[in-house]
């Protein structure tokens, strides 16, 4: 039995383990990469052939010598681009030198004081912000241009929607085309949105297998609780999202508190990612049971896959996947605690102690 326990515990430490490294931040130590992961880095002092990237964060300190391309939530170039950019994100900022051309699709793009594009630049976004310089020409669409008096544009400017600030900043031709962008920000963005959606969705389906493999007892237990008790499973799970931060931040008012605090925080955000996935699922088996449906692996799927397309619904599919959300946080809060209080009866009985019966 305590083999057993010890075997499945290495086993649940090291399918976290593998989930969350697509998550941390990722360095890109290769001559030329392609990576995910929550966060890309590539270092100051690093140098690299070329960058693909597909991530919530891209960040280029040092040295990339030919080509980046990214999608991701957000892409800062703080460093040196020998080749091309070409970008899909929220927002995509330089504030280093990029040596090509540059090619944006973002809700945000700025160009910083200091930073040289020696490139042409097309550019469809929401907002674009010039303070940096632009040795080619400029394709801009976006709501507002706003050109710094730092800005520079050494070549000619097409641009689309409202041109504010230095416009004495542009040295070539100023030309209003309101065609400008409407083929970069309408393709590109809801491409890197689902793409991002899809990416998210592996995470989730491959930690749900693992806790549905790893625990299936465990797991139709909250199931069970989020369709016998949802009023309850969704007010104990607001009341934990609520009170465990306050904790956390309290713990960290004493410096001796501190790193329990930073460690209390990681650990906070695996039970909400474990949540939010048995909240999914929870909802989805619940609902399947109703037309007679009780293969739990099928309850995984739909109810990942219908959470990943809520979430790219504005406000209507965010409230329901925060409802749905609670009832998981809370069902996986009751069921913890019913396992600790077994564990705590069955102890002094067994004297199994530390190595006693796994919920399953």
């Amino acid at each position: 039995m305590r083999t057993t326990s010890r075997s499945r515990t290495i086993l649940v430490v090291a399918v976290l383990a593998l989930v969350v490294l697509g998550t941390i931040p990722i360095t890109a130590v290769a001559q030329s990469d392609a990576r995910t992961g929550g966060t890309v880095v590539v270092e100051e002092g690093e140098t690299v052939d070329s960058l693909e990237a597909f991530s919530g964060t891209v960040i280029v300190e040092g040295t990339v010598t030919g080509d980046v391309s990214a999608v991701a939530g957000d892409v800062r170039i703080e460093g040196d681009v020998g080749g091309d950019l070409e970008a899909a994100a929220g927002s995509v900022t330089i504030a280093g030198t990029v040596d090509g051309d540059v090619e944006v699709a973002a809700g945000s793009f700025t160009v910083a004081e200091g930073a040289t594009v020696g490139g042409d630049v097309s550019a469809g976004a929401g907002n674009v912000a010039i303070d940096g310089t632009l040795e080619g020409d400029a394709d801009i669409g976006a709501d507002t241009i706003q050109l710094g008096d730092s800005g520079a544009i050494a070549g000619d400017l097409r641009y689309s929607g409202s041109l504010e600030g230095n416009t004495a900043a542009v040295a070539g031709e100023v030309q209003q085309d309101s065609s400008v962008g409407t083929d970069l920000g309408p393709t590109i963005q809801p491409i890197a949105s689902w793409l991002f959606a899809a990416y998210v969705l592996a995470l989730n389906l491959l930690l749900g297998a693992a806790l549905l493999a790893l625990f299936p007892r465990f797991s139709d237990g909250i199931a069970n609780r989020v369709a016998s008790s949802p009023v309850r499973s969704g007010l104990v799970g607001f009341g934990v999202l609520v009170v465990v931060p306050v904790l956390l931040v309290l713990i960290a008012i004493t410096i001796v508190g501190i790193p329990f605090s930073i460690v209390g925080a990681f650990g906070f955000a695996l039970v909400i990612w474990i949540g939010t996935v048995y909240g999914r699922y929870a909802v989805a088996a619940w609902l399947l049971s109703t037309v007679g449906v009780t293969n739990r692996w099928l309850a995984l799927v739909v109810g990942l896959v219908a959470g990943a397309i809520l979430a790219q619904i504005p406000i209507v599919g965010g409230l329901i996947n925060l409802l749905v959300f609670l009832l998981g946080l809370g069902a996986l809060t009751f069921g913890l605690y019913a396992h600790r209080r077994t564990v705590g009866k069955q102890e002094p009985r067994s004297g199994v102690g530390s190595d006693g019966p796994t919920t399953d």
